[in-house]
């Protein structure tokens, strides 16, 4: 089930509220709500449902000693041991194939390599668990007694899937004595319509332009024009923002209705000036957690040039390798630390770069994490060649073509839209609007209709885009 379907969007969801509304007590609020969580979790199927909750046993009990031994070295040992087991979960599920097919490559064994569905949601609730037992250790919260609690942080449908990664601290009061308020309800309900928008009507579109142009057909990829492979990743630039973001705008939406309040997960990304400003806007939650829990205890910027670099280096190679078992993930994770080492280093960090004028900063940054995105898309390294080559020509693919010309005018209007989403243009104009509805009457009537058909709007836009859509997945889906 994912929220972008007619089932969750006019049953589950409506049943999982409704459930909320009548319920009065928090725990039976948590009952209910841990229950339609693991109903969500194992709808595809309740094979890895097991999966989930043994680890979140592991990370119970774990945080437990953790907290009896504070101060002696069983707490390390039980951190180690609870930490290394978690990666050791993940890294069995996600990666076994992966170093299996490098080894077959190299020497030819073994003959088989097993094939290991991954979980979904692995990624992300692995890091969630990791981060609650770090900060039991670093005594930031306080061990939860009940495992069923711990379960429904770890499961919670909202972003379980695909994020944000939340930490046990930021709701563990809302988890305990959480209440619904009606203007967080209104937001919410608010917020969540415009990721249902911007996932069924603008992703979805992006797709379809993207998936027409980077194809993943070697003699097909090879003869797009250079001027498709642009608009195709331009496309796919779009598509990954409007796509992820509209995930968490659903989950905090979501969370804002029933009571939880999760942290914001992007910040307009694509206004950024320099790489170090798109990873403080883009997927926020997975940045600070490698800040916070491994580029840190590293030494961050705390050490020698030498020891730096190499902490920046394992940092994002983690970042590549988490985002999936594959070359080009590494390849992406890689480039950007490369790219942050050379504005941190080679420019000069935030002061170097404003000797650079601020239009080029940012058409820059935009090319710059336009050509990570075709890294990012193709896993299969020789149609990741194929591409880069497509770019600049090198294929003997020719410039244009009449197909690419004519895809791009029947689009141009649907794209300008995509842009001025991905912008805070939208969200300055609201501003606007709110502003003057406190100074003039007839803008605050104006602003008390919009309040009330703009959700109405965009729930009929995206239910019409989502007939006959039985099935489209969120790309993060797969991490």
């Amino acid at each position: 089930m994912v929220f972008s379907s007619m089932l969750f969007v006019f049953l589950f969801l409506p049943a999982n509220l409704l459930s909320q509304l009548l319920l009065k007590s928090p725990k039976a609020k948590n009952i209910a709500m841990v229950t339609f969580s693991l109903i969500f979790y194992s709808w595809a199927g309740p094979r890895y449902l097991l999966l989930l909750l043994g680890m979140v046993m592991i990370c119970w009990l774990g945080a437990i000693f953790i907290q009896m031994w504070e101060g002696s070295w069983v707490q390390k040992l039980c951190l180690g041991m609870t930490v290394g087991l978690c990666l050791l979960i993940l890294g069995i599920f996600k990666y076994t194939g992966f170093i299996l097919g490098n080894v077959q490559h190299l020497f030819g064994v073994p003959k088989v390599i097993p094939e290991i569905v991954l979980p979904i949601g692995i990624s992300f609730y692995t890091f969630q668990l990791i981060s609650y037992v770090v900060d039991v250790y670093r005594g930031e919260v306080q061990a939860q007694s009940r495992y069923w609690l711990l379960l429904l942080y770890a499961s919670l449908f909202h972003q379980c899937i695909a994020g944000p990664i939340v930490r046990y601290k930021d709701v563990n009061d809302d988890i305990i004595r959480r209440r619904t308020k009606p203007k967080e309800v209104s937001a919410g309900i608010s917020r969540f319509t415009v990721g249902l928008a911007k996932k069924a009507v603008l992703a979805n579109g992006c797709a379809v332009i993207a998936d027409q142009l980077l194809v993943f057909d070697g003699e097909a990829l090879a003869a797009v024009p250079a001027m498709g492979m642009l608009l195709g990743a331009f496309a796919f630039t779009l598509q990954i923002y409007l796509d992820f973001s509209a995930y968490s705008d659903m989950a905090i939406g979501m969370g804002l209705m029933c009571g939880f309040h999760y942290r914001e997960n992007f910040d307009y990304p694509y206004i950024s000036g320099s790489i170090t400003e798109f990873w403080r806007r883009w997927h926020i939650s997975l940045s600070t957690f490698f800040r916070d829990y491994v580029y840190i205890p590293l030494g961050g910027s705390r050490c020698s040039f030498g020891r730096q670099v190499l902490n920046l280096l394992v940092v994002w190679f983690l970042t590549g390798m988490w985002h999936g078992a594959s070359w080009n993930f590494i390849l992406w994770g890689l480039y950007f630390g490369v790219l942050l080492g050379i504005e941190r280093y080679v420019l000069g960090g935030k002061e170097g770069l404003k000797r650079i004028p601020a239009p080029a900063r940012h058409i820059g940054v935009l090319a710059l994490v336009t050509f990570s995105w075709i890294i990012f898309k193709f896993t299969d390294m020789a149609l990741l060649g194929t591409a880069v080559k497509g770019l600049f020509g090198l294929n003997g693919n020719g410039f244009s073509s009449a197909s690419v010309s004519l895809l791009f005018k029947n689009n141009l209007f649907f794209l300008i839209l995509c842009v001025i989403a991905v912008t805070p243009l939208g969200k300055l104009a609201r501003q606007v609007l709110k502003n003057l509805s406190e100074k003039k009457e007839i803008f605050y009537m104006i602003n008390g209709v919009w309040e009330i058909v703009h959700p109405v709007v965009l729930l009929l836009a995206s239910a019409m885009a989502l007939v006959g859509d039985s099935y489209n997945p969120f790309l993060y889906f797969q991490f």
